[in-house]
């Protein structure tokens, strides 16, 4: 038991480094949070900061997530009194929850989806490509990186329902598809003022032109 805290602490303190604070501070000179939609993310760094700042950024929250499923690998190689899957699973959301409330930044982070894909795309190769790819193309016609994400999220539990191999640890199917229900409500859960806006037809969509706040 004490395996698992240690790792769901170490995955969230991981988490909890804001890159696009840091970045935003150190490139643009002020708190990317108090610009544009106030989220700590990749959409909003593009937006206030401008496309080198919001690529890095990408770049920097899709290792957090990986360097946090790989610690819980290698830790559960290691100790072999531990379930494998599960310490995965648990490195895998709280490296999501300390982005979205980082202890380091007042807990004012971002949605997560970029983590959550450094996330799966380790989980499971085949899965992770599907939703990327789904997301992709949904941004591409509709021009919303909201509708995208949150798409990609609900479709990540039903991808884990048909898709049996290609996971990390392949063991407890189960307590993936229990682990991928709970990171797609989370998920929605951090979405949910953009869920708001395009179910009244208000959302923004993606410009690759820096604003002015």
């Amino acid at each position: 038991m004490l395996v698992y805290v240690i790792m769901a602490i170490i995955a969230y303190a991981i988490g909890s480094i804001s890159f696009s604070v840091i970045i935003s501070r150190k490139m643009a000179g002020f708190d990317v949070r108090e610009k544009g939609s106030g989220n700590a993310g990749s959409t909003n760094m593009l937006r206030s900061v401008g496309k080198k700042a919001a690529l890095l950024t990408l770049v920097c929250d899709i290792l957090k997530g990986v360097v946090s499923v790989l610690l819980a690998l290698i830790i559960g190689k290691i100790n072999s009194n531990v379930d494998g899957a599960i310490l995965v699973e648990i490195a895998a959301f709280f490296v999501v929850l300390g982005h979205t409330f980082p202890i380091f930044f007042e807990f004012r982070g971002g949605k997560g989806v970029a983590t959550s894909l450094g996330v799966l795309l380790l989980i499971n190769w085949k899965i992770g490509l599907i939703c990327l790819v789904f997301a992709l193309i949904l941004m591409a016609l509709t021009r919303m990186v909201s509708l995208g994400s949150i798409s990609a999220a609900i479709l990540f539990p039903v991808l884990c329902i048909f898709i049996t191999d290609c996971y990390l640890v392949p063991q407890n199917h189960l307590s993936y598809i229990i682990f991928a229900i709970i990171m797609a409500v989370f998920i929605a859960y951090n979405h949910r003022s953009n869920i708001k806006r395009l179910l009244n037809g208000t959302e923004n969509k993606i410009s690759f032109k820096k604003t002015e706040n």
